[in-house]
């Protein structure tokens, strides 16, 4: 250790007594003594000052080294289900697992992702599992921890993400050191998250975790994909795997996701042939590239427009039946809706403006036949409401949507004659033309403001777009905040493209999210885009570092409206609806008085950033520049000053 760049235990003693720090506690008789001169301290004994220096070895020997501790186990189940990745805070409560993950692991295949606040973690877990398909695991420290990742493993529910959750915990009392140990401990730490994960336990032996683990990873991802949550008690984790125990990794395979009966098909097949305006509505169908295929076959067998709510990527928006942008025409039109795993079946078929009385009204043609196919019938919380309210189809099938497709498009085929053939087929010149009308309106559309400043939110999409399109890219960030100008202008045509929303609607979501769907599209060689809320980045900023010390390529471009915008709005709306002053709207719903200066926040994490920008004859310049650092494997920030939305 060089003593000229550290402050080692002695100089630190010997420093603190020479300035007087730490003596108000002097006696009474010493009171007022002056030192002569400086103070002898006692040198460390010969262990500390090797631990000190990074010497310090035990002997092999000594009875209380651990040689076989229970959390190396642990490790291999990580890597028996194939986990790449563990984010976490550091923590207490899970140190001899955090131990073996970097020692005994190797820190590879699980690599340990750093962060700095536990609903990065989780977050980090939630982006990743919507790009690589998989459960990434995270570490929460007992209550505490388990408290401040909450918030993201809720998104993670409401949006259908599989992400293993290990949460460290000191269940046995005679164990646990007075003082913090007790109060960062739980009897019943599942309780904290049961009502919003699939799958809890807290094992008390090792074999007990082996088979619980390998449990929740299987449920995590079953559809419906949900967040499950393993304790991993710190005596199991710290403890030497007793001699002779049997310990094993319970075999596992893919459960197959529950499909459709055929019966059900075909009902749903004569419903949607007898139709002569079928509609098809997805939210979270596709799972996979193999189910945005299966929607883009079926619709084209029937001549069906889609409706993509972007839960995921469902329809690539290059193709004519692609018509998201007419969904009020086409619901008033449809004779025959098929919705695929939609979150909110009522809310499509129906409407509650935001007035005082909260009428509904049915949007959709009256006399229009709903069948509705998801998996998530067999599996809903009462304590949450993500449920939405009850709808009744015509045909309601409990299946996963894109395992039951093939059956439904198979029965769609063997029960089209020729004549209806000929109809559906008549149908596609009125269609395409429909396409292009909704494209070119949004392209004009998009032309609104463009040279405005601050920046309309369509031509920073459209500036973006101009650097990305050649590229492989993925879009890791909602777009719903952005007026959807990037599901209205942009092509997509491949299902890693874009991951869909937040679930929960939790603020604080969207950086972490991005940075693991980052930390995915990186290891399959893409080029991952976040068009970032500033008051979202706000709640987790720390996400920068994270990004910044793990070197993953990301381009961040801010949205900074400088404003709570969404609450704006409300404040608004009350303020007329009482007939009060309307003009007071920016009292607690804007970020001005300092204004924030997101590319300082950014640098300071590591970060390369520029801005902020206002004008956007700037941008191209500046994203061409942030997308150069990107390709060379590192995050770029551009902060851009924009329109509300």
């Amino acid at each position: 250790m060089d003593d000229t760049n550290n402050l080692g235990r002695r100089r630190f003693i010997k420093a603190s007594v020479l300035a007087g720090i730490a003596i108000p506690s002097l006696p009474a008789a010493a009171q007022g003594q002056t030192v002569s001169g400086p103070q002898k301290v006692m040198p460390p004994n010969a262990e500390a000052a090797a631990v000190e220096h990074g010497t310090f070895t035990r002997d092999a020997g000594e009875p209380h080294l651990i040689h076989n501790p229970g959390s190396d186990f642990m490790v291999d189940l990580l890597k028996a289900t194939g986990t790449r990745y563990v984010a976490a805070m550091a923590g207490a409560t899970f140190r001899g697992l955090h131990e073996s993950i970097v020692n005994y692991g190797g820190n590879k295949s699980p690599e340990l992702i750093v962060c700095v606040h536990e609903e990065i973690s989780a977050a980090i877990a939630h982006g990743y599992a919507k790009v690589a398909n998989e459960p990434m695991a995270c570490l929460v420290h007992s209550t505490v921890g388990l408290l401040h990742a909450s918030m993201a493993i809720y998104n993670a529910w409401c949006d259908r993400a599989p992400m293993m959750v290990i949460a460290g915990n000191g269940l046995d009392a005679t164990k646990r050191r007075p003082g913090v140990e007790w109060v960062h401990t739980a009897q019943d730490l599942g309780a904290f998250v049961r009502e919003y994960v699939k799958y809890d336990d807290t094992p008390i032996s090792l074999q007990h975790y082996a088979e619980s683990f390998m449990r929740a990873h299987e449920l995590s991802m079953t559809p419906p994909y949900e967040p499950v949550m393993i304790v991993a008690d710190s005596e199991l984790q710290e403890e030497a795997v007793a001699a002779g125990a049997q310990l094993n990794i319970p075999a596992r395979a893919p459960v197959y996701p529950p499909t459709a009966s055929p019966s059900a098909m075909d009902r749903t097949a004569d419903i949607l042939l007898a139709a002569d305006f079928p509609l098809i509505v997805a939210d979270r169908a596709a799972r996979s590239q193999s189910g945005v295929d299966l929607i883009v076959e079926l619709a084209e067998l029937l001549n069906a427009p889609v409706i993509d709510r972007a839960g995921r990527f469902n329809m690539p928006t290059t193709h004519y039946l692609c018509q998201t942008g007419l969904q009020g025409t086409l619901l008033r039109q449809a004779d025959a809706i098929l919705a695929l795993e939609l979150t909110d079946l009522w809310g499509t078929i129906n409407t509650v403006p935001d007035i005082v009385e909260r009428p509904s009204r049915r949007v959709a043609r009256p006399d229009a036949k709903v069948i509705h196919i998801t998996a998530s019938y067999g599996y809903v919380r009462s304590v949450v409401q993500d449920a939405q309210r009850y709808f009744a189809a015509d045909v309601a099938v409990d299946a996963d949507a894109e395992a039951s497709l093939p059956s439904l498009i198979a029965s769609v085929r063997r029960k089209l004659s020729t004549q209806k053939s000929e109809a559906i087929a008549a149908k596609k010149a009125k269609l395409e033309a429909s396409y292009a009308d909704m494209r070119a309106s949004d392209a004009a559309a998009a032309t609104i403001g463009w040279d405005a400043s601050p920046i309309s939110t369509a031509r920073l999409s459209m500036e973006i777009w101009d650097q990305i399109k050649d590229l492989d890219w993925g879009l890791v960030s909602n777009h719903a905040f952005i007026s959807s100008w990037p599901q209205r202008l942009w092509d997509f045509t491949k299902y890693h493209q874009y991951i869909g929303g937040e679930g929960g609607y939790g603020v604080g979501y969207g950086a972490p999210a991005a940075v693991g769907a980052a930390l995915a599209h990186r290891d399959a060689g893409r080029i991952a885009v976040a068009i970032q809320c500033d008051g979202d980045l706000m709640m987790l900023p720390g996400t920068l570092w994270t990004a910044a010390h793990h070197r993953v390529p990301l381009l961040m471009v801010m949205h900074n409206n400088r404003s709570w915008h969404q609450e704006t709005m409300h404040l608004k709306r009350m303020a007329g609806r009482r007939d009060r002053d309307p003009h007071s709207w920016p009292i607690g719903t804007t970020m001005t008085n300092p204004e924030i200066d997101f590319a300082k926040i950014a640098q300071g994490m590591g970060v390369h950033a520029e801005g902020p920008i206002s004008k956007p004859e700037h941008l191209k310049g500046a994203l061409a520049r942030a997308l150069s650092v990107v390709r060379s494997g590192r995050p770029a920030l551009i902060d851009t000053i924009t329109q509300v939305r």
